[in-house]
């Protein structure tokens, strides 16, 4: 389960090679907006490196690599791709034509390298007001597409407006992200709250998101990510909740009856449908009902 996904620069070894303890579902390495272009070469060995040698311990890895309007992003895909990461990150995606240019290099690769296709799977970054607008055809550009991942602040810098701590300004890019994804079938994931020292903000910050239906966030500090698996998880109320709605539902249809209430409250289709969602999460995390 991807809750959480932390950003680590890509030119910087001392935490490339300590990333499999920061407590995230994935790895982001990053050889975009984190290297300069005079460290972009020694930034894709020392990812290349990263992703062959270290024992990441389970961490989904993903590769940020540069757009397809600079000419980096080729170079990026020939070094980190025969290492099989997880997922490539595209950034500053504004169309499904750039998702086909990214999934047409790396079928290619794949080939080249005997790899099945859609081995690596491919997330588009959405931080244009162009990308926002154009999010489910870019979601459904391809089945190399797992996931959509807002970035905020591009996408501020694009819009002429200020990145602010109650977010107010990307409450539609958000909600259309989110739309978006789940119409598509894939993942959804949030902007980073990128004031490290706020402890407070990230809290409210990632419950915002969860409630939007965001799968998960993405981290620029590793201070951040435990309130992330937090927020992101099921709570031990709700796990406990949806297994008795499971029960009554199953008590229902084995006493013939169409209608049923919990609590009070009648069970349709939607609560039930959360349910089956909060066990799959608390399943996949390794949580289970609390012993009465």
């Amino acid at each position: 389960m991807r809750r959480s996904m932390l950003f680590l620069p890509g030119n910087t070894p001392n935490m490339l090679i300590n990333g499999n303890c920061l407590g995230s579902d994935a790895i982001i390495f990053d050889l975009e907006d984190a290297v300069s272009p005079a460290e972009k070469d020694a930034a894709r060995i020392l990812v290349r490196n990263t992703l062959r040698y270290m024992d990441l311990r389970g961490c989904e890895t993903i590769v940020r690599i540069n757009s397809i309007d600079t000419p980096y992003w080729q170079k990026d895909l020939d070094t980190v791709l025969p290492q099989q990461p997880n997922l490539i990150l595209l950034p500053k995606t504004n169309s499904a034509a750039d998702v086909l240019a990214a999934d047409a290099y790396m079928t290619a690769l794949e080939e080249k390298l005997g790899l099945a296709n859609n081995t690596v799977g491919l997330m588009p970054l959405i931080e244009t007001a162009l990308g926002v607008e154009n999010a489910f055809s870019i979601a459904t550009a391809s089945k190399r597409v797992q996931a959509l991942f807002l970035g905020a602040e591009d996408l501020t810098a694009d819009l002429q407006c200020k990145r602010t701590k109650e977010s107010r300004e990307i409450e539609y890019a958000r909600t259309r992200l989110v739309v978006a994804a789940r119409a598509a079938g894939v993942a959804v994931y949030d902007t980073p709250f990128t004031d490290v020292n706020d402890d407070e903000g990230i809290w409210v910050d990632a419950r915002v998101a969860k409630a939007l239906g965001f799968t998960g966030k993405a981290s620029i500090s590793p201070r951040h990510v435990d309130v992330i698996n937090q927020v992101f998880s099921p709570t031990q109320k709700e796990i406990d909740y949806a297994y008795e709605v499971m029960d009554a539902i199953t008590l229902a249809k084995e006493q013939g009856r169409g209608v049923i209430a919990l609590h009070g409250k009648m069970i349709d289709a939607p609560i039930v449908a959360r349910a089956q969602q909060t066990i799959a999460a608390a399943e996949a995390l390794g949580l289970r009902r609390e012993d009465v």
